[in-house]
């Protein structure tokens, strides 16, 4: 079901998935109440909802069509702008699976950036396959890591649901860890500095964008700055956090691989790498490191994540020692950051 005021945005959207194979269209509404009295008897799988509509605006709409819709993903259409950030994080912490910001009417390349994107994410979020067939082979976990002492710092991963699943993994033991947490949310530049507010606010304990150079201070959490790699490295001051505008890794930027690896790097086998939900295999080479360096990773679900992209790729990998539903992962993370058993 697509949802959105401009006749010219919808005639876009309409003709895009049309000619995608792999998606129905079954529903063009002009705004939120439209949507909001047809969607029970539409049954959409997957809702892509514009935030800024008359009548009825995608925030007002959104819990009507959770409500009617329970089991439908819904995808916020936003604006690259500071009051789309806001508005969208709000949506995400009110239960939208994903956003997708709109290209601005200035760059015309953007638009088949946004085409693609938005194809990606309603086919990601569509229905799953019946699990996994009795006669698949099973996910091969990592041998049970010996106990090394406390982690040094714990780096998570997260795209497609994370900024829904960061709060609920986090939330119960942030305060319980004095390593440093540096976090990868795929989130355009706008858009991270209120989501670290949001995730300041959820955790109870300070979080922020990192800045280059950034002595990592025990109990602090740093988000990656949107369009911007974070690493750590080495310096005489200690370790410190870098940020660079390197190509895009995976397609994203910030991605999670540049930061697993320079974790792996800069703190051997004391790191603990988490994969949350999210598209793609981002974080998948870079566990690869952390685990050849001696250190541990921890990732999420299938049955829990949005998405299992990215955690389930590190599963089939090989490298996870642990796969848990998300109520049980900051438990087992902080066991693992304290060097005892998943």
């Amino acid at each position: 079901m697509l949802v959105d005021d401009s006749a010219i945005v919808r005639g876009f959207m309409r003709r895009w998935i049309e000619e995608e194979p792999r998606v129905e269209l079954v529903k063009v509404c002009s705004d939120g109440a439209q949507a909001v009295a047809e969607v029970a008897n539409i049954r959409p799988d997957v809702i892509v909802l514009d935030i800024e509509m008359p009548n009825m605006d995608g925030l007002t709409a959104l819990p009507h069509l959770r409500r009617l819709a329970p089991n439908a993903k819904i995808v916020m259409a936003s604006t690259l702008t500071s009051a789309g950030a806001q508005q969208t994080v709000k949506a995400l912490s009110l239960g939208a699976a994903d956003f997708i910001a709109k290209p601005q009417a200035s760059a015309m390349g953007g638009v088949d950036s946004y085409r693609r994107d938005l194809v990606e994410k309603i086919i990601a979020l569509g229905p799953r396959k019946a699990g996994r067939s009795a006669d698949a082979p099973p996910i091969p976990l990592r041998p049970r890591v010996a106990a090394i002492g406390h982690a040094a710092v714990m780096v998570v991963a997260a795209s497609t649901g994370g900024p829904g699943a960061l709060p609920a993994f986090l939330g119960p033991i942030a305060r319980r860890i004095d390593a440093p947490i540096l976090i990868v949310q795929h989130m355009p530049a706008t858009f991270t500095p209120v989501f670290a507010e949001k995730l300041e606010s959820s955790l109870g304990k300070r979080c922020r964008e990192a800045v280059d150079g950034d002595v990592l201070a025990p109990g602090s959490v740093y988000l990656a700055p949107g369009d911007y790699h974070m690493r750590i490295a080495r310096s005489p001051t200690g370790r410190i956090v870098t940020l660079d505008k390197g190509a895009p890794v995976n397609f994203c930027r910030p991605a999670a691989d540049p930061l697993f690896e320079s974790a792996a790097a800069a703190f051997g086998n004391r790191v603990l790498g988490v994969v949350l939900t999210g598209m793609g295999h981002d974080g998948r080479d870079g566990a690869g490191h952390i685990v050849k360096a001696g250190g541990r990773v921890l990732v999420q679900d299938e049955a829990s994540s949005v998405v299992w992209g990215m955690p389930g790729a590190v599963a089939q990998a090989g490298f996870a020692e642990a796969i848990k539903p998300l109520r049980d992962l900051g438990s087992t993370a902080l066991r693992m950051m304290n060097g005892e058993a998943a």
